[in-house]
């Protein structure tokens, strides 16, 4: 376990995984997810801008859950994202579909040629019949 200083209220905390924020700070910012999302419920053609003013949040935020998809532009709305590897206009996430599909194609070809390479690992690598874990040192 690492030790790390919230990025929110600069508390001290026992950091696992994820953003670098305590557990208070993130209950807080899914509470306050909450209220955003049924702002938006009840107001389905609202800005970034405006839900912001009235949820008391900062836009960054907002565009932070839409970019992990947990909020999205409406179809009706003319703004949007542009997807981080080829620029086409979206919705939510960081990248287009198409571009999701090309990457995925591409990590699956990887892990093709991968497998089918297996057998010519070096003896130290090869594992006795179960995959192995390790850590690494930070």
């Amino acid at each position: 376990m690492d030790v790390k200083s919230c990025r929110r209220c600069r508390k001290l905390f026992n950091y696992v995984a994820g953003p670098h924020i305590c557990p208070a700070c993130r209950e807080d910012l899914e509470k306050r997810f909450h209220e955003v999302k049924k702002y938006i419920e009840e107001n389905p053609h609202s800005g970034i801008k405006e839900v912001a003013e009235a949820c008391d949040i900062d836009t960054n935020q907002i565009t932070t859950w839409i970019r992990e998809e947990r909020l999205q532009f409406s179809d009706d709305v003319a703004v949007g994202f542009g997807c981080e590897r080829c620029g086409t206009s979206i919705r939510s996430g960081r990248f287009c579909s198409k571009c999701k599909m090309e990457m995925t194609n591409s990590f699956n070809a990887v892990i093709h040629n991968s497998s089918a390479n297996k057998g010519s690992a070096p003896e130290s690598q090869k594992s006795s019949g179960s995959a192995r874990m390790r850590y690494l040192d930070s």
